[in-house]
């Protein structure tokens, strides 16, 4: 049962998101665009920071819950 209930989850948490993703690179697409290239690498590398601590978190999550089940 736990294990049907965390599918769920995962996949109404992927589903919602989805669209969300969607909207956000069409408004970094559409600002880039605009803007000269020293700007644009700003942009870039602004998203980048901004992405680092979550994907930190998620990366540091699965290593201990792999490092756990071994």
């Amino acid at each position: 049962m736990k294990k049907v209930m965390f599918a769920g989850l995962l996949f109404l948490s992927v589903g919602a998101t989805t669209q969300v993703a969607a909207q956000g690179c069409s408004v970094c697409t559409k600002t880039a665009a605009g803007l000269d290239n020293e700007s644009a690498s700003g942009l870039n590398k602004g998203i980048i920071y901004l992405a680092f601590l979550p994907l930190g978190i998620m990366c540091t999550v699965g290593y201990l819950w792999w490092r756990s089940r071994r």
